[in-house]
């Protein structure tokens, strides 16, 4: 029983999707970038581009402080491959955004490798 309970507490705890969904609720760019790769492809309106896991930070902080977030709808979510990934709603104070990211494995962890936020129409 101790073997297995030492083998149990030494593996770090792996980032879930809904990890991700509920950082995005808050809108806190500080809590996102947790789960964020080395490197993000991040897609907002009027930036497009792969961005340093900081950079990153800052340019949702800018967002999220441009558009309050009232609460994030998961529209979809599933799995493939290893990856997951979740379409939702971003309710803003300036309006609602369609937006998705996408999961990947890497080492023992799941990790945001890419996110992309746009305005519905």
């Amino acid at each position: 029983m101790v073997a297995i309970s030492l083998v149990l507490v030494s593996f770090t705890p792996l980032y879930s999707i809904d990890d991700v969904v509920a950082a995005m609720k808050t809108g806190n760019a500080n809590q996102l970038s947790k789960y964020f790769d080395s490197r993000i492809d991040l897609s907002l309106p009027g930036k497009s581009d792969n961005y340093s896991k900081s950079q990153a930070e800052m340019i949702l902080k800018d967002f999220f402080a441009n558009n309050t977030v009232k609460n994030f709808v998961v529209k979809h979510k599933g799995e493939q491959n290893g990856s997951q990934f979740c379409i939702g709603l971003l309710q803003t104070k300036n309006g609602n955004f369609r937006t998705k990211f996408f999961m990947k494995q890497k080492g023992d962890q799941q990790v945001v490798q890419e996110l992309g936020i746009e305005v519905t129409e």
